[in-house]
Parts: structure tokens; sequence; C-alpha cells
């Protein structure tokens, strides 16, 4: 369950029309702060944002599932699974898979969300971007900046 923080900042965002990706970042956030802080682990950077991006479609944030071929099926059906569950609501997991997941996520380091760990994540992401995608953003930001800096 994300915090009460959490969700008030998403909303946030929301009011002033910004992306939903934005919106899902308070949670990625959120995630990667339990990790630091140690309340669980996580195998990678990618796995700790998977699971921000999980809470996120489960908090009701439109976001996008994975278009086929980017990621496995599986993670696709789960995106599915979660960003219906968003937008219906559901019941909370048993207690007993609840803790079976905290225990194994307790297992795992705390090194995916190191800095280095995160960067690595960044550059590999934007790696796989083209060139022209990445231009776009660059400009889109320096548009962003300027109006937010008026």
């Amino acid at each position: 369950m994300p915090e009460k923080e959490t969700i008030e900042r998403a909303r946030e965002d929301a009011r002033q029309g910004k992306s939903p990706s934005t919106q899902a970042g308070e949670f990625v956030r959120e995630e990667i702060e339990h990790v630091r802080e140690g309340k669980h682990g996580a195998r990678s950077a990618k796995q700790a944002i998977a699971i921000g991006l999980s809470k996120a479609r489960r908090a009701g944030i439109k976001l996008p599932v994975p278009k086929e071929g980017k990621v496995s099926d599986e993670v696709r059906r789960q995106a599915m699974r979660d960003s219906a569950k968003g937008q219906h609501g559901s019941q909370p997991p048993s207690p007993k898979r609840s803790r079976a997941v905290t225990a194994a996520l307790k297992r795992e380091g705390r090194q995916a969300a190191s800095h280095l760990a995160l960067s690595r994540q960044a550059h590999a992401s934007a790696r796989q971007r083209s060139a022209a995608s990445r231009s776009r953003a660059a400009q889109k930001a320096v548009r962003t900046k300027r109006l937010n800096s008026e």
C-alpha cells in the first residue's frame, strides 16, 4: 500500500496537468526510498522501478501498458491486471501472500537503489531510445524550463 503523502503528491501532479509517467514517478521514488532505508531490498534497479510502476497502476494512475515485444508477455499481462485493479478497485492481497512477498524482498540486497545502479539503469534505458526521441525530449525540457522560470 502506498503512503498517503505519495498518493497526495501524485494527485497534485495530476491537478497540475502533468503526464501519467510523472505522476507514477512519485511511486517509483517511494519504492527507491523503501529500499534505501532498508524496508526491503530489490534484485535490481529495474525491479524497484517495476514495483513502483505496479503500485502506481493499482492506485489508478493511467499508465499505458508496455507494447507487445517490448517486454515479456508475463510482464505485459501483469501490467494489464494492475491497470484493471486501479480502475475498478479490488480486494487486498491475502495476509499470507503479502507476508511471503515481503519476506522474499527482505532477502534481496540494497544495492539496487544506489546512485550507481540507478544511473546505469537510466543510461541503459536512454540507449534503447532513438537519437530523434532523445533530442525531442531535450528540446521539450528546454521549453518547459523556460516556461517555469518566467
